[in-house]
């Protein structure tokens, strides 16, 4: 870890970047947040360890309108929102030192509640330097050993794999955190019946207070205006008046990002109602790759995508039915 401090220190002081792109402590325990760090010394805030969930892709647009180079850090999920975000001209290359930085894999809070831990004071085994075995949870009621991978965010089960898609350079280690098939819980849901399907969305999107967290935080959301901000229709900030409304936002936000998403997983990361949207997403990916043969979005920046292109071989409407 002082070794990732010392070289951010070192790319400010040369002035070969202007900026770090990072986490610092954020405003709720065990949740820190991406942040900016202008000089050496700010970076006495900068904090990495298993807790910083947070996609820095989508930071970059706004990164890439500044003065300079900005230096910013991508976990191996992250260098594919990246790319995605350069093969739709929505950040400059040139204007990002991208330090690809090891991952163990990402915590949840929920899953070590989950777990049957309450009242939680302090929670060590977190740090990247660490095996990432177990957690040691310091609590009102006496210290208690969770897992580890029992603790982790439902992505890192369905990890991509630890190799970062673009890089100018590499620190710290990862770990493969891959034990479960991505597409299992979608399976789930399309064997169910249409009523069931119906309930179970029903139930789920009701939750909504259309926040707009999950829009905010998609590298694919990156719309300069949002249909959904727009004052000429009757979506605006709609929450709980009509499920019509709920339902809308996000089927038609999974829509807009069908082909496009490269299954981050911080839509349900960061929803407060705890919907599982990555659903949405994945039911599109999972479809993408039977009709059009697998793809994952970027992966590869000249990949043509399958939604933007065509041959005289792709299935037709009739024949999928």
């Amino acid at each position: 870890m002082q070794e990732l401090i010392s070289r951010l220190k070192e790319l400010l002081e040369s002035g070969s970047v202007q900026r770090v792109l990072g986490w610092k402590k954020g405003d709720f325990t065990f949740n820190p947040e991406p942040a900016y760090f202008n000089s050496a010394e700010e970076l006495s805030e900068f904090v990495y360890d298993g807790f910083c969930g947070a996609n820095l892709s989508k930071y970059m647009i706004k990164a890439s309108n500044l003065e300079g180079v900005t230096a910013v850090l991508l976990k191996p999920c992250d260098t594919y929102s990246f790319n995605q975000l350069i093969k739709e001209h929505r950040v400059i290359r040139e204007k990002a030192y991208i330090i690809g930085i090891g991952c163990k894999g990402k915590l949840s809070l929920d899953a070590i509640k989950a777990q049957g831990v309450k009242g939680i004071t302090d929670i060590k085994g977190a740090e990247i330097d660490g095996d990432c075995n177990e957690l040691k949870v310091e609590t009102l009621y006496g210290e208690k050993t969770v897992s580890y991978k029992d603790s982790m965010l439902e992505r890192c089960h369905v990890c991509k794999g630890k190799e970062h898609m673009i890089y100018d350079e590499l620190m710290l280690e990862s770990a493969d955190t891959l034990d479960a098939d991505r597409f299992t819980d979608v399976e789930i849901i399309e064997n169910l019946t249409s009523e069931d399907k119906f309930t179970y969305f029903q139930r789920e999107l009701s939750k909504c207070i259309r926040c707009n967290a999950c829009r905010n935080v998609c590298p694919a959301c990156s719309c300069r205006k949002c249909v959904f901000d727009s004052t000429k229709f009757d979506s605006e900030q709609k929450a709980n008046v009509d499920p019509f409304h709920e339902s809308m936002f996000h089927i038609i936000r999974a829509f807009h990002v069908a082909g496009r998403c490269t299954d981050c997983g911080e839509c349900s990361r960061v929803c407060p109602q705890g919907i599982p949207l990555h659903l949405f997403n994945r039911k599109f990916i999972k479809d993408i790759n039977e009709y059009y043969g697998v793809f994952q979005a970027g992966e590869d920046i000249g990949q043509t995508s399958p939604l933007t292109d065509y041959t005289l071989d792709d299935m037709e409407a009739e024949e999928r039915r």
